[in-house]
């Protein structure tokens, strides 16, 4: 038997790439240093694997930014816009295509993102055009595999199939299909195999995730026509082809086909494919089980991991087998050993967990445990992971009876607003007061260093409580009074309390567990934290009402009050694998129900329910879409359906298509969506307005994951596109997103900006009427 990873996680332990790429951003550092750091942590990713026993060590999944954007660096794919920029520094122009550039007197934006699959990773969309050329542009993927070779390791370099990177991208301009420039792809994927052969690569990892997805006839003959090929033309090559977050299902027959070495299988997102897997495999064909979860932290359960490998054994023989993590382990934290206080993670909880360093472990104790290699370890540790296991299913934190039984009393009422949307706009409209094209933020303000020193000195007993709510009230009035000047019509506090979105209501519900370095890559820099939910959630007491009724003290404005929704806490969260998620989900928005209740008690007139995470949750096959969108919906309605006509309910959304599931996005009936529209350039408003989406909706107007800051004119040209297909009296202003990662002065800036931009349209509408 082999061992296999798939991916490691690239940030570092300690966040040390984040730190490196904002520190070059900034500009207090070299692009050498930049680059230093990231060979170091290669470097440490591959020996930990080598040290630990993997046989098959990835190289080339490490990226400063995003494995999609360096495969269109790699490939060429590099639009137009940025030929302004020179290619003297590959590095800087790898940046401004994940960032956009703003300086020298050039102004370039940034390329689309969006979620890879169902997680919460974001990726950067390839840009393709009828005339796409592609060239073998970027010689990443070959340095890589030679560092790593300087070093005494031969890598299984990783790269994203074809037909997939294809099939990632979007078609920036009419009259053809992306999978039609296949045939002008292939050649420079050969050429980098072919570099790759020659430099000693035995083994190649081509990650075709779609496999597992919907396909048209014309994707499936790509698959059959580029592996064929790639086989043809390098006969002795072993390919290990990777499938993952799903199973092969209707895809079975054609991915036993293909002329590969191993096929990779997600055996924890999806088990049951194996047995349609173990009916037609052909001789030949090595079977990479996936049976260590790369996206949860829960310890493997070694006994029916076993089990498993021990049936696909007696069907193939063990030399056909490579066990593996079920997908990149890019989704797991780092190292569990790095959380020592028991405070933050009680030892109860943490035993029953495993971070990316100890799934490496557990692969190579599983291949140990099957071989019976090194036995007296591998039995230790079998013991080990049976007790911890154990233990969980017994553990009396789990289960919360009242809990339970609320969920068990929820009825059909509970998940409907008193009057239908028609009714509630007028009441609403009389009770709010606001203008044509009313302003607003999605919520939070920039969190300088300054802020989050203030929640670190109080865990570390520095300052008291008051000294920390007293800093934290300064804050908030001055970001009150900065949106009273701008004339912003609807305020947000800021959210300068809060260090992450779901993090901040998961430490003040039950159920919840943290980890103080348990942190994940979101895109690009920005890496997440999320809780773990071991057991029963419930909400013990309010936990925003304080902040938003001070805001709102502090103003004859009105202040919206933010929260993070059922949905998106469930995401972006660990979750229990030991209930349907559906029933994890319905006993937050209990949670999150009775917090809207207390909001609209303390005289919060607008309050906004975040859900950027509800597409992300959609089951990678269409078929199964129906039964998550029922749950998920109804869960936001049960969250939001406590308060009066009057109150006004927000949701916002970002980096989301919307067209295949906008019924269901009106069914969740809120008052006011906010979208993702900037770097779209307002596409997803089609689908709102092909709908003819009755409520009302603020697409986003620049983009908040660039540093560009937009002119008033360029916001004002972006709402009159809107204004073309959705009426304009159902339109809001806003950013695309929060703005807490971002800095102060270009925060001012822009908004200043969007402000003049709404009253623009508004003077512009009042001159025609």
């Amino acid at each position: 038997m082999f061992t296999n990873n798939l991916g490691y996680p690239r940030i570092g332990s300690n966040r040390e790439l984040k730190k490196a790429c904002e520190n070059y951003w900034a500009g207090n550092t070299t692009q050498q240093e930049l680059l230093h750091t990231a060979q170091q942590l290669r470097l440490q990713n591959l020996n930990l694997q080598k040290e630990a026993g993997i046989d098959l060590i990835p190289s080339n999944d490490f990226s400063l930014y995003d494995q999609v954007l360096d495969l269109s660096l790699t490939l060429g794919a590099i639009p137009k816009r940025y030929n302004a920029l020179g290619t003297d520094s590959l590095t800087d122009l790898y940046f401004a295509m994940a960032r956009g550039y703003q300086q020298n007197g050039l102004d370039v934006t940034a390329m689309e993102m969006t979620k890879w699959f169902d997680t919460n990773y974001h990726y950067i969309v390839p840009e393709f055009y009828k005339d796409q050329e592609f060239t073998f542009f970027s010689k990443k993927i070959t340095n890589e595999f030679l560092e790593a070779k300087a070093n005494g390791i031969i890598t299984k370099p990783v790269i994203i199939g074809p037909v997939s990177y294809l099939l990632l991208g979007k078609e920036k301009e009419a009259g053809f299909e992306r999978i039609d420039l296949i045939n002008k792809l292939l050649p420079v994927y050969l050429e980098i195999i072919t570099e790759l052969v020659a430099n000693g690569a035995q083994w190649i990892q081509f990650d075709e995730p779609f496999l597992a997805l919907d396909l048209t006839d014309k994707d499936k003959a790509a698959f059959t026509h580029v592996y064929n090929e790639i086989k043809n033309a390098f006969p002795n090559l072993k390919v290990l082809l990777a499938t993952y977050f799903e199973g092969l299902r209707d895809n079975t027959q054609l991915a036993v086909s293909l002329p590969v070495c191993a096929l990779h299988l997600d055996l924890v997102r999806c088990p049951e494919q194996l047995d349609d897997v173990l009916a037609i495999v052909p001789e030949g064909l090595s079977l990479s089980l996936g049976v260590v979860d790369g996206r949860n932290i829960w310890k493997n359960d070694f006994t029916a991991s076993l089990k498993i490998i021990d049936r696909v054994a007696r069907k193939i023989g063990k030399s056909r087998i490579i066990i593996s993590p079920s997908c990149s382990l890019l989704h797991s934290p780092c190292d569990l050993g790095l959380e020592t206080n028991e405070a933050t993670l009680s030892a109860e909880i943490k035993q029953w967990m495993a971070f990316a360093r100890q799934k490496i472990n557990e692969v190579v104790v599983l291949k140990q445990l099957a071989n019976s290699d090194n036995i007296t370890n591998a039995a230790n540790s079998l013991k080990e992971n049976i007790t911890a296991n154990a233990a969980r299913k017994t553990s009396a934190l789990i289960h919360n009876t009242a809990v339970k039984n609320r969920v068990a009393a929820i009825t059909e009422d509970d998940a409907k607003r008193n009057s239908p949307y028609s009714i509630r706009k007028n009441i609403q409209a009389l009770a709010l007061q606001l203008p044509l094209y009313p302003t607003t933020t999605i919520g939070s303000f920039p969190q300088t260093a300054e802020v989050r020193s203030w929640r670190a000195q109080l865990k570390k007993g520095s300052i008291t409580q008051s000294h920390y709510e007293e800093l934290v009230k300064k804050e908030t009035e001055e970001t009150i009074r900065f949106q009273e000047s701008i004339g912003m019509d609807v305020l947000v506090h800021g959210e300068f309390e809060r260090n992450d979105m779901v993090e901040y209501f998961g430490e003040q519900l039950q159920g919840f567990a943290f980890t103080k370095n348990g942190w994940v890559q979101s895109y690009g820099s920005r890496c997440v934290k999320p809780p773990v939910i071991y057991g029963n959630v419930s909400r013990p007491k309010g936990m925003t009402v304080q902040w938003s009724a001070y805001a709102q003290s502090l103003t004859n404005k009105i202040v919206k009050g933010m929260l993070t929704g059922p949905v998106t806490i469930l995401q972006w969260s660990f979750v229990r694998n030991d209930q349907p998620r559906s029933t994890t989900c319905t006993e937050i928005a209990l949670a999150i129900r009775d917090e809207v209740s207390d909001l609209e008690t303390a005289g919060i007139r607008v309050i906004q329910i975040d859900e950027p995470a509800i597409r992300e949750g959609l089951p990678l096959r269409k078929n199964q879409w129906r039964e998550y969108l029922d749950w998920a919906v109804k869960a936001f309605r049960i969250s939001a359906s406590s308060v009066s006509d009057a109150t006004q309910i927000h949701t916002h959304m970002c980096y989301s298509e919307f067209n295949d599931i906008i019924q269901d996005i009106a069914n969740m009936d809120a008052d006011v969506i906010t979208i993702e529209c900037s770097r779209s350039q307002m596409e997803l408003l089609d689908a709102f307005a092909d709908f003819k989406y009755p409520n009302q909706i603020g697409p986003g107007v620049y983009d908040i994951h660039s540093p560009r800051v937009p002119s008033k004119n360029e916001m004002v040209a972006l709402m009159d596109k809107a204004a073309l297909v959705i009426p304009q009296e159902q339109l809001w202003v806003n950013p695309d997103c929060g703005l807490k990662t971002r800095h102060w002065p270009e925060t001012k800036e822009a908004l200043t900006q969007m402000v003049a931009a709404a009253k623009d349209l508004r003077a512009k509408q009042l001159a025609i009427s």
